[in-house]
C-alpha cells in the first residue's frame, strides 16, 4: 500500500515538473533579459528608474499608475487612474479584459466605496483578482488619492 501511494507521488510530481508559480512553462524560467521589452522608461538624472510596463514572453507588468492631478475627488482620480492602465496595456499588446492581478492602493481607505462605483465592469465580465490596502502615514506618492498596477498576459 505505501509503494503504491510513493508510486503515485512520484507520478504527480513528475506530472508538474514544467509549471512555475504561474503555471508556465518551465522555459519561461530561463528567458534572456534580451527578451524583456519595456515601455516608457521614466530617467532620473539620465538614469534609467523604472518602466511604465515591462513584458516577458506573454505576461505583461503595469507599474503603479496615479493621477497627480486635480481635482482631488477618489472618482476622477480612478477613472484617470483606470485609463492610464489601460494605455500601458494597450501599448503592450494587452487589454483589460486580459488583466489577472489588480493591485489598488488608496490614500483613505474611506474612498473604497467611490473607487469601487468608478472600478467595476472596467475589467470585463471576468474580472480578475484585486488587492486594495490603504497606504501608511504619507499616502500614495504625488498627491494622488489611488494608485493602481497590474499583471496581464497578451
Amino acid at each position: 500500500m505505501q509503494t503504491a501511494r510513493r508510486s503515485i507521488l512520484k507520478k504527480m510530481l513528475a506530472s508538474l515538473a514544467g509549471v512555475s508559480v504561474f503555471g508556465l512553462s518551465a522555459k519561461a524560467n530561463v528567458l534572456d533579459h534580451d527578451e524583456k521589452e519595456v515601455n516608457n522608461v521614466t530617467n532620473h538624472q539620465d538614469v534609467p528608474l523604472f518602466s511604465g510596463s515591462t513584458k516577458l514572453g506573454n505576461m505583461v507588468f503595469v507599474a503603479g499608475q496615479g493621477a497627480h492631478i486635480a481635482p482631488f475627488e477618489i472618482k476622477a482620480h480612478t477613472e484617470i487612474v483606470l485609463k492610464l492602465l489601460e494605455s500601458e496595456l494597450v501599448k503592450a499588446g494587452s487589454s483589460m479584459e486580459k488583466v489577472l492581478k489588480v493591485n489598488v492602493y488608496l490614500n483613505d481607505i474611506a474612498d473604497y466605496a467611490g473607487m469601487n462605483e468608478v472600478y467595476k465592469g472596467r475589467f470585463g465580465k471576468k474580472p480578475p483578482v484585486r488587492t486594495t490596502v490603504a497606504v501608511a502615514k504619507g499616502g500614495v506618492p504625488g498627491n494622488s488619492l489611488v494608485e493602481m498596477d497590474c499583471i496581464a498576459y497578451v
